[in-house]
């Protein structure tokens, strides 16, 4: 198939929009014991990281390669909105920012919304939170919001909870705290942050998952850079190893911060590894391997300040690629799988595994059948909300990264959305993978970018939103 010819195609459309929006979908039949689901998040993660996806020749994730090896790598899994708090409001919801709300780190997570939890709960599960949380109102930042996180802003885990909404501002390395469900400080100190996160899930698997089926959320603040000195920390033990490290082809030839933080990032990164080898070790020694579904992901990635002046909110794949793992019953199959999965589709697919119907609400689609049929109909593409940075959306399909913004209006300062774009990047990802030339108002690729902005502007509405203006940077004399 000619790229023309793909442009004008619309693969995995064959489905009703209705279907793939969020309809409650017919309960995947499972065994008489229903599967333990235990969800693992690293913030600021890149795919790249992993051993498995074959990018990074510094062995620095042996556990979760042997994850992979057992269960299914999604090497184009992509993050719904590139920063902590949105994605994550997806991630639990199955719902775009136009309909949740989290549109940027700030507005709490709506104490009615359907969630993961929520759906699991009612059907029986225990539900469950260990770690960095980051969905409780926060817009003032103030010392009182840096406390417990409310029960009503906890999306529906309502049985063992151990959380600091913002982790980053109640910790450091070997220091800080979280708290416990009725609010009680739990401090650590001397223990690395993660070794502690993974100890308290330790115990709770050991002594307080109970009877019930359970959902466990594990979600950690590293490899995270740490906020008040903007550096890497990674564990003592880990401060040197990595001094000649492999620097991945996007930054190469860009100014950044990675000369100096790349070697404490893959410390960093290997720890991670260690406290997914830990929390593998005790599923078996606790009897519940053969019956846990084990997934490894991250919100987003990190580009180590070479596409603007931070890590992150970037339409590169540094800031959108992220890892997916997942191992257990029904995953229990080695595969590797390519087609385009996003965030919005994570909630879906944990409840269809679960056997537990998806709530109407839920916009994202499972994609249980792409694993056992790479040729089921699926549509090859995934929308993504930019904020903070700038106001924008981003459409990532196998072949080209397209991207508009809203011209003069800051993303932290600004609403949600715009009645109006600009195009101001298109990456062509065949010829130029690692996103060096900029394509977006040129001659050659205008009939590319006028099929690509009718489809984003398809997705926005789709999403939620109301259909913009998205104007062309075509330049006659390019």
């Amino acid at each position: 198939m000619t790229r023309r010819e793909w442009l004008g195609s619309t693969p995995g459309w064959i489905a009703p929009l209705a279907a793939a929006q969020g309809v409650a979908q017919e309960q995947r039949p499972v065994g008489s014991q229903r599967p333990n689901i235990v969800m693992i998040i690293s913030d600021q993660f890149r795919a790249d990281n992993l051993g498995c996806m074959g990018l990074n020749p510094m062995n620095l994730t042996p556990n979760l390669d042997g994850l992979a090896s057992r269960g299914v790598l999604f090497r184009n899994a992509i993050t719904s909105q590139p920063v902590c708090a949105p994605a994550r409001a997806t991630l639990f919801t199955g719902q775009y920012a136009e309909r949740h709300g989290v549109w940027h780190n700030g507005p709490g997570i709506d104490p009615k919304a359907s969630t993961v939890a929520t759906a699991m709960r009612q059907a029986g599960y225990s539900t469950n939170y260990i770690g960095k949380w980051h969905l409780a109102p926060n817009q003032q930042r103030t010392d009182a919001q840096k406390g417990p996180v409310p029960p009503q802003y906890r999306g529906g885990f309502a049985d063992f909870w151990e959380a600091s909404n913002e982790l980053e501002h109640t910790s450091h390395a070997y220091e800080g705290e979280i708290f416990a469900s009725d609010g009680t400080p739990i401090r650590y100190s001397g223990t690395y942050r993660s070794e502690f996160l993974t100890g308290r899930a330790v115990r709770f698997l050991k002594e307080h998952r109970g009877t019930k089926p359970f959902l466990l959320v594990v979600s950690y603040l590293n490899v995270h850079h740490q906020n008040d000195s903007d550096t890497y920390v990674p564990p003592k033990e880990y401060a040197n190893r990595y001094k000649n490290f492999f620097v991945p082809q996007d930054l190469r030839s860009l100014p950044g911060s990675w000369p100096s933080q790349l070697s404490d990032y893959y410390g960093c990164v290997a720890s991670m590894d260690d406290c997914v080898g830990t929390l593998l070790r005790t599923l078996k020694e606790e009897g519940l391997e053969q019956n846990t579904i084990v997934s490894f992901m991250s919100d987003h990635g990190c580009h180590f300040k070479t596409r603007n002046t931070e890590y992150k909110r970037s339409p590169h794949e540094s800031s959108i690629h992220i890892p997916l793992i997942i191992g257990g019953p029904g995953f229990d199959r080695p595969a590797q799988v390519d087609r385009l999965v996003s965030h919005v589709d994570l909630a879906p697919t944990f409840l269809e595994a679960a056997g537990v119907a998806v709530p109407q609400s839920m916009q994202g689609r499972s994609f249980w059948p792409v694993i056992s049929n790479p040729g089921h109909p699926w549509r090859d593409e995934v929308y993504i909300h930019m904020s903070e940075y700038m106001v924008g959306r981003i459409l990532r399909t196998p072949e080209w990264t397209y991207a508009v913004a809203t011209p003069k209006r800051q993303g932290w300062r600004a609403t949600a959305s715009s009645d109006s774009y600009v195009e101001y990047m298109l990456y062509d990802l065949k010829a130029d993978p690692f996103q060096h030339v900029n394509l977006a108002g040129r001659a050659e690729t205008r009939e590319i970018s006028m099929k690509l902005r009718q489809r984003m502007l398809d997705r926005i509405v789709e999403a939620g939103g109301t259909r913009p203006q998205i104007e062309s940077c075509y330049f006659p004399y390019s």
